[in-house]
């Protein structure tokens, strides 16, 4: 297929290898009552993931927490540009019942980037940890946070907190980062990811596939993620939210989601590569934790 006939199909329909099966399942209504109940965002909501109803199903989910509005005007995402809210100091609690409730095993916790708070929301991200490190049975936590700005007390606090993965999305290419991630920094992504490597986490990040870049463009910035000390790279396809966001370059085929994996595992020597068209950053999260953790 040429590049001309793939950028058209990226403007239509969506190729087969997007299409999944609805799953009807209690538990798909179970988790969202309780998400509801407790007054809780996900980033399966906000912004539009493919995998919801699939996660959902499976009884999981991906905690957004600090509101749902975000200080950053990043041209992929779908989570709300509005004024941010209010921090509310209940909500670390009510993130530890839903994964009581859910009898999760796993929990993955993000948030919008709040670059109005003094510490970027570090000490919430650390309450909402230490709450669910009360919880018995125990669960096991990945957060993944925004760049802080780079503060070394902000890292430090969420690293202090003991998350047992940490992720940090470089999201793209250096290339592309003044029309996708005006605000953040390159550097200053792969630097955190070297801070908390040196503390001896589990370090994790994640790249989008489709924005304009190549396919050595892909493999150098996973190099640039190596040499960091991540552990744990997935590689998905971006999807458009809508006609005012970034839109998509080209669909990438399975094949060559394929090559990044083997290229990230076997050159470089990653832990893990967990890429294809519907790989997001909490994809297959406990599993692929568990592992390189066997």
């Amino acid at each position: 297929m040429s590049l001309q006939e793939n950028k058209t199909k990226s403007l239509g329909r969506l190729p087969g290898h997007f299409k999944q099966r609805i799953v009807r399942s209690p538990k798909v209504e179970e988790v969202s009552g309780t998400l509801n109940r407790l007054g809780l965002h996900t980033v399966c909501e906000e912004a539009r993931c493919p995998n919801r109803n699939h996660c959902y199903s499976q009884g999981t989910a991906t905690f957004l927490i600090m509101g749902g509005s975000c200080t950053r005007s990043c041209s992929f995402c779908a989570v709300s540009k509005n004024a941010p809210q209010m921090l509310d100091p209940d909500e670390p609690r009510a993130v530890a019942r839903a994964a009581a409730d859910l009898k999760l095993k796993y929990a993955v916790v993000t948030s919008v980037t709040r670059d109005d708070l003094e510490d970027g929301g570090a000490g919430h991200f650390t309450a909402v940890i230490e709450n669910l490190r009360r919880l018995d049975p125990p669960v096991l936590v990945e957060v993944l946070t925004p760049d802080f700005m780079g503060r070394p007390e902000s890292i430090d606090a969420v690293i202090t907190a003991g998350p047992d993965v940490f992720n940090h999305n470089l999201e793209t290419i250096a290339r592309l980062y003044p029309q996708v991630r005006p605000q953040a920094d390159y550097r200053r992504s792969l630097a955190l990811i070297s801070r908390v490597k040196k503390s001896g986490r589990t370090t994790k990040s994640g790249l989008m596939a489709g924005l304009g870049e190549s396919l050595a463009e892909i493999k150098t910035a996973m190099s640039h993620l190596a040499e960091a000390g991540c552990d744990i790279v997935t590689i998905g396809q971006y999807l458009a939210p809508s006609a005012l966001h970034h839109q998509v370059a080209r669909f990438w085929e399975p094949e060559e989601f394929e090559e990044c994996r083997a290229y990230g595992q076997d050159i470089l020597g990653l832990k893990a590569v967990v890429a294809g068209p519907l790989v997001r950053s909490s994809y297959h999260a406990h599993h692929t934790y568990q592992t390189i953790n066997h």
